[in-house]
């Protein structure tokens, strides 16, 4: 177990299998499930929440206070899912009492040296690259893809299955199932390979393209194409993902790659 070099703070709930490396400090409100793996000179403090067989690599540093000036110490979380491997020096804060609960979900992959801040959400079987820097309050949807040394701004919402390229700038929300490159950051595509890699069927990959071209390709703005979408498309769940997220958008989207110029 090797946690003889290693403080464990007697308040603090370890799975009888949790593997503990040398110079580990886990501070007291903190949980970890079994079979999860804690790599040497990790910190853990209070308020962290991790799953069952997650990894934990050297140097990271979980559930440290929000970097926000309006904290005051309030009770919050910092929670990791199931099957989560978080790399070398990431740093993940918890929660301030805007929501209470950083979230990363289950099998998730947080490279090395990214930062995850106060109060966001990354869904399940997301990727987050090296050196990656989320602000606070961002969301992240399933299965997305953050390529390295992206920085993404505060309150931005990134849909499921999107794939943002490696250097972004994130200032606008980025909708579901698509790619997203170049500076200012555009719509570049659709996420098809990915897609398909997930089991998305032909019909429903042309079905999202389709949808977007109004959105990207036809010289709409927005209400105009959500309603032109409407009426050419049936209610489908993918087309009223992408309806929702649009119309719910609080930064608004990212514009296509013509309407930058």
């Amino acid at each position: 177990m090797h946690r003889t070099l290693s403080h464990i703070d007697p308040q603090a709930i370890l799975a009888k299998n949790v593997v503990v490396e040398p110079f580990v400090c886990i501070e007291k409100n903190v949980e970890i499930g079994s079979g999860t793996w804690i790599g040497s000179n990790v910190t853990i403090m209070e308020g962290a929440r991790i799953g069952k067989n997650c990894e934990i690599f050297p140097g990271a540093v979980i559930s440290a206070i929000p970097q926000d000036l309006k904290f005051k110490g309030e009770d919050s979380l910092a929670i990791i899912g199931d099957n989560s491997i978080i790399r070398e020096c990431s740093t993940i804060n918890r929660a301030t009492n805007a929501t209470g609960k950083t979230i990363v979900g289950k099998n998730c992959l947080i490279m090395a040296y990214a930062h995850i801040a106060h109060d966001c959400r990354i869904g399940n079987n997301s990727i987050i690259v090296n050196n990656v820097a989320l602000g606070g309050h961002v969301e992240v949807g399933e299965y997305a893809i953050i390529g390295g040394l992206s920085a993404i701004h505060q309150f931005v919402k990134l849909g499921k299955h999107t794939m943002i390229s490696g250097g972004s700038l994130v200032r606008k929300d980025v909708p579901p199932y698509v790619k997203a490159g170049r500076e200012p950051l555009s719509f570049i595509g659709i996420n098809s390979i990915g897609l398909r890699r997930k089991g998305f069927t032909e019909e429903k990959i042309e079905e999202i393209q389709n949808i977007y071209r109004y959105l990207y390709q036809k010289n709409f703005n927005n209400t105009q194409a959500i309603h032109q979408i409407e009426i050419e498309f049936k209610a489908s769940k993918i087309r009223d993902e992408i309806i929702s997220f649009v119309q719910n958008s609080g930064r608004g989207i990212m514009r296509g790659y013509n309407q930058n110029k």
